[in-house]
């Protein structure tokens, strides 16, 4: 019986497949590289800028969470690169909720560390939105500030270069309503006109040409614009609702009728040093004296300021908010004396 070898074969793979497994390996090894390029460029600061930037991590937000909220205030370059940052140094739950001041001009390890570590930052000033220049002074006073030097920070001369400062009356001598609301840093050696000027410089930014002109084309300078945002503000808080009120002040002066603003009369009367009173007879009383009051009564922001360059396109002439928060609109003085009886009781006084 002869014996047979077998003999098999190693298949060799063709030639083309060969070069092309090869190069499928040096490009992916490209693109390892490519990769690691672009996440080392998102770990840098976004910009140079150290403005600080109010963050608040909320309760059981989860690391992606964080990310994309980081990444749409412009604070990170990457959401993915942070995530990935977070991942790699195993401190996912670490990141601990609180209210944060961050800059862009942090690296994003330098940001995950404060957020790991729960750096919550109080050195901060807060000038809040819808509050009179006295409201303002006593919470700089209340950040540590000395009066003396808050009374200084507040003289608009200090001011004078700044060009928010040109749409001011020369014979007016308030920054009253000129004050953008924002979050400040407050180092130990911080000045308040520091944070004055920066709030100053904020409010000339948001008064674009867009808004200057949406004021014009209403009749108004952009000072008076200013003045109505602050009134309408006081009114109502919904933009909705300050869309419409908005509406029904301007028809009131187009008229020739008195704003009749009960919160006009109201300030007049505080800012004299009076309780708080509708019968205070000031040049800021709209329910006594036509037109609208001398200065803005408080500060304004973006909704308001939105609301009263893009006025809703009704006919109201009156309006009164009742005590479960909605407003009512009506077109004659019968209407209104209906809805105030009807809705407005522990508001109006009734």
């Amino acid at each position: 019986m002869s014996k047979h070898k077998n003999y098999h074969r190693r298949r060799r793979l063709p030639r083309r497949i060969l070069w092309l497994l090869i190069g499928l390996v040096i490009i992916s090894a490209g693109g390892v590289v490519a990769a690691r390029h672009a996440y080392d460029i998102y770990l840098q600061p976004v910009s140079n800028s150290q403005k600080a930037q109010i963050f608040t991590v909320a309760s059981g937000s989860s690391v992606k969470q964080i990310a994309d909220r980081l990444e749409q205030a412009r604070l990170i370059r990457s959401s993915w690169a942070f995530q990935l940052y977070v991942h790699s140094q195993d401190n996912a739950s670490e990141l601990q909720a609180g209210t944060y001041a961050l800059s862009p001009s942090q690296s994003l390890s330098a940001i995950v560390n404060t957020l790991a570590k729960g750096k919550v930052d109080v050195k901060l000033v807060t000038i809040v939105p819808g509050l009179r220049i006295d409201q303002i002074r006593t919470d700089l006073i209340n950040d540590g500030f000395s009066p003396a030097s808050v009374d200084q920070s507040l003289d608009p001369n200090s001011y004078s270069d700044l060009p928010v400062l040109a749409f001011k009356p020369t014979n007016v001598n308030t920054l009253e309503g000129l004050l953008w609301p924002d979050s400040f840093e407050k180092q130990p050696d911080t000045d308040p006109s520091v944070i004055i000027r920066e709030s100053l410089i904020e409010m000339g930014q948001h008064l674009t040409p867009t808004v200057q002109a949406a004021f014009a084309s209403e009749g108004l300078t952009t000072y008076q614009g200013l003045t109505l945002t602050s009134v309408v503000m006081q009114e109502v808080s919904k933009p909705s609702d300050q869309t419409q009120v908005t509406q029904v002040f301007l028809s009131r002066l187009k008229a020739g009728m008195p704003l009749g603003s009960d919160v006009t009369a109201l300030y007049g009367s505080i800012e004299a040093g009076h309780p708080p009173s509708l019968s205070y007879d000031s040049t800021y009383n709209t329910l006594m004296h036509p037109g609208l009051p001398p200065t803005p009564i408080s500060n304004v922001d973006s909704d308001a300021l939105a609301s009263t360059t893009h006025p809703a396109a009704t006919g109201w002439l009156y309006f009164v908010t009742g005590d479960n928060g909605t407003t009512y609109f009506s077109n004659t003085l019968q209407e209104q004396q209906a809805n105030t009886a009807t809705y407005c009781h522990k508001l109006c006084g009734q």
